[in-house]
């Protein structure tokens, strides 16, 4: 896998910081992949997530949503005040990555999917409608309450884990409920052995010691995540022809 730091512009005149990633060879424009992370952000679990998506030929961004000239805990505070009034600057950030995305010449501007775990699994459910991306595929994210929000939606394949929070759980039955409703293509799907987070192989005091034993249950589930895998790239496969050979690694 090839890894560069992308200086994304934003509208401002400052930029933002990208991981880039591409298999080592290109034989073709690519179908590619927006990664939005969770609240702990650019963390090493995130270039393995990408790592994924790479070995199956797809290029990846991952913008830096924390980049900013303040303090890390108030980035972190207000992308998630952005995400519940679902407008703001992290929503501007997020469409100027998907503009870099798709200028780069080794993308294919018109298979672009999103993705996005917990936090970026509430931002990825909301850009499906944006009519900027051919997949969405959030896990564990929050969904608007009224369905309006995600009319004209592009096809959602969505994971929840079947031991979180109560919250997270109707999450998840709402997000089937309205995607149903509006007659998009989807597929949602819950595991009843995984807690929150359960693709990402987080580390750290609060990740290790303290999540695990919440009500959200939130730790690794390694069978769960890797059906998912398959999950997305089936549904990638159908919806954005994507192809799923591996390229590099």
């Amino acid at each position: 896998m090839r890894q560069t730091t992308l200086a994304i512009p934003r509208d401002d005149g400052s930029s933002m910081k990208g991981m880039y990633c591409l298999p080592e060879a290109v034989p073709a424009p690519l179908p590619a992949v927006l990664v939005i992370f969770d609240v702990f952000g650019m963390t090493a679990d995130v270039s393995r997530i990408a790592g994924r998506f790479v070995e199956k030929g797809y290029a990846v961004l991952v913008p830096d949503l924390y980049d900013r000239p303040e303090a890390r805990a108030m980035c972190v505070v207000r992308t998630l005040r952005s995400l519940l009034r679902g407008s703001g600057r992290a929503f501007d950030d997020l469409k100027a990555a998907r503009e870099s995305l798709g200028a780069r010449a080794e993308v294919d501007a018109s298979r672009i999917a999103v993705t996005g775990f917990c936090m970026g699994g509430g931002f990825a459910v909301l850009l499906g409608a944006t009519g900027l991306y051919k997949v969405s595929a959030p896990f564990y994210g929050i969904t608007p309450q009224h369905s309006e929000k995600l009319r004209g939606t592009c096809p959602v394949v969505a994971s929840f884990g079947g031991r979180d929070s109560k919250r997270m759980l109707e999450a998840g039955q709402r997000l089937e409920a309205h995607l149903t409703e509006l007659k998009v293509p989807h597929e949602v799907k819950f595991y009843p052995e995984a807690g929150h987070s359960f693709m990402n192989r987080n580390t750290g005091f609060l990740a290790e010691k303290v999540f695990p034993h919440l009500s959200m249950h939130a730790e690794y589930h390694e069978a769960s995540a890797e059906d998912a895998w398959q999950r997305i790239f089936s549904f990638f496969d159908m919806h954005m022809n994507a192809a799923t050979t591996k390229v590099g690694s």
